[in-house]
């Protein structure tokens, strides 16, 4: 529970040692509260009441009596740690979160430019254009069809260069077939 000051003016001793008069005006409350003394329980008219120190302060309520003292003010009782030391703390502790934060984006941003890196090279080696395989007895090919080309009257100047053609088409067919069984 927490502790709270209690203040003790000279209005609420005169009071107190007034009880038995009437106040006329009635003051505002204050918006703190003073605990006051538990009520003792009434008596009966039969049974001899007990004096004690409120009804001889009532006695003595003559304006000759105690001198009122200055109001007191009892300190909160502070804690043994002081509040100075815990906002440090906790500053120390926002700034170490800070340096884990930034040391994470950075983390952060190495892992993204590394697998940006990697996503990029994977994506060259799948959809590289393979180089063109040279096409088999291209030489051949090309020889007898511009032979073809600068001798359309005589053909058969040419037929040498188309036996050449066959006859290399007929070696990579055979090339081929042992690798596909």
């Amino acid at each position: 529970m927490d502790d709270f000051p209690i203040q003790i003016s000279t209005r609420l001793i005169d009071r107190l040692t007034e009880d038995d008069q009437k106040v006329k005006k009635r003051t505002k409350k204050t918006k703190t509260r003073v605990p006051r003394e538990p009520r003792l329980p009434e008596t009966k008219v039969d049974q001899p009441q007990m004096p004690d120190d409120s009804e001889q302060q009532k006695g003595t309520s003559t304006g000759t009596g105690w001198a009122v003292p200055p109001p007191l003010f009892m300190p909160v009782n502070q804690p043994p740690y002081s509040v100075s030391s815990e906002l440090d703390a906790i500053r120390s502790i926002v700034k170490e979160s800070e340096n884990v934060v930034e040391k994470l984006r950075k983390q952060e941003k190495n892992m993204v430019q590394e697998v940006t890196q990697k996503a990029k090279d994977l994506h060259d080696k799948e959809f590289k254009i393979p180089e063109p395989k040279p096409m088999p007895c291209s030489v051949e090919s090309n020889a007898w069809m511009t032979c073809y080309k600068e001798n359309t009257n005589d053909l058969t100047k040419c037929a040498p260069l188309a036996q050449n053609f066959a006859e290399c088409a007929r070696r990579v067919r055979q090339l081929a077939k042992p690798s596909d069984k």
